[in-house]
């Protein structure tokens, strides 16, 4: 260690005491690019935040829709057989349900006597034209018209690339406006379609003890498959000049990824091709993002 000498001039003082100092200086900027770096390193990420989601598996079921109207599959005309008749008293109206040999109406011929006219088969009474005094004759206007064991048909149409998915005995689930949903089947594929339309009729079969009112119209939903794969929201797909693109993050920065779609369910999208599980997809994908854009990912379900 150097001590002080008497002859040390104010000068040499000034250059001793500046030393440390200096020392210390040269030492912080040695330090300094690894703290910066350091500083960088655990800044946040630069660009807008984004919600994100992870890409998931899912199974779509292949669907096909068919709007229509009610109809009755088969009605059965009640007239009697012999005419000059009067109707004397009506047993039952539209909207009843009859059985089979049940007593519908009971009529008078010229001579006196009486004539019951029985239901032939078992079903609901759509309409009914007897009314007390009125004449019946074989060959006028039916008495009653009875929807045969209360069988209906939705009788629809839909285009030809659908007809090919569909069979007969295929289950359909059909909400009926004024009666909620019933069980359908189908019973009857058209073998033509309309020529400028190409739209071909379906005929399904409903099952219900409701009552249905001729000519309502129904929408049928029938599954006729079944596909899984990547699945993403619709707000996910992009349409565009580049085709159908869903925007991915990657390293904080968005990556546009082209996509082949399949199936829709539920606001969901099938994804045939373009991304994998677990991908980060961007939630609600905007023309404002562009390939190679910083962004702060947000995980849907953590905002």
């Amino acid at each position: 260690m150097t001590g002080k000498t008497g002859n040390e001039t104010p000068m040499s003082r000034f250059a001793r005491d500046l030393l440390p100092v200096l020392l210390v200086g040269a030492s912080l900027c040695l330090a300094a690019p690894g703290a910066f770096a350091a500083d960088e390193a655990d800044a946040p990420p630069r660009g807008p935040a984004v919600t994100v989601l992870k890409a998931t598996k899912s199974c779509f079921g292949n669907i096909v829709e068919v709007s229509g109207t009610i109809i009755p599959r088969e009605e059965t005309q009640v007239r009697p057989e012999r005419p000059g008749l009067k109707v004397a008293d009506v047993m039952a109206d539209a909207g009843d349900t009859v059985t089979a040999g049940q007593t519908l109406a009971r009529l008078t011929p010229p001579e006196g006597g009486s004539v019951q006219v029985l239901a032939p088969v078992a079903g609901v009474i759509s309409i009914s034209t007897a009314a007390v005094g009125a004449t019946a004759s074989g060959k006028g206007e039916a008495l009653f018209s009875i929807i045969t064991r209360g069988e209906f048909d939705l009788v629809g149409l839909v285009p030809t690339r659908d007809i090919a998915k569909l069979q007969v005995n295929q289950l359909a689930r059909i909400k009926v406006i004024g009666a909620g949903e019933v069980d359908g089947k189908v019973r009857r594929l058209s073998t033509t379609v309309e020529p400028n339309s190409q739209l071909g009729q379906v005929f399904i079969g409903i099952t219900t003890n409701r009552r249905l009112l001729v000519n309502s119209s129904g929408r049928a939903q029938i599954k006729t498959g079944q596909s899984c794969g990547i699945a993403v929201p619709l707000t996910a797909i992009l349409y565009g000049s580049a085709g159908t693109v869903v925007q991915v993050v990657r390293r904080q920065r968005v990556e546009t990824r082209r996509v082949e779609t399949g199936l829709m369910s539920a606001g969901q999208v099938e994804i045939r091709e373009g991304i994998a599980e677990g991908d980060i997809v961007v939630a609600r994908a905007g023309a404002l993002l562009r390939e190679g854009d910083p962004v702060r990912p947000v995980m849907a379900d953590a905002k």
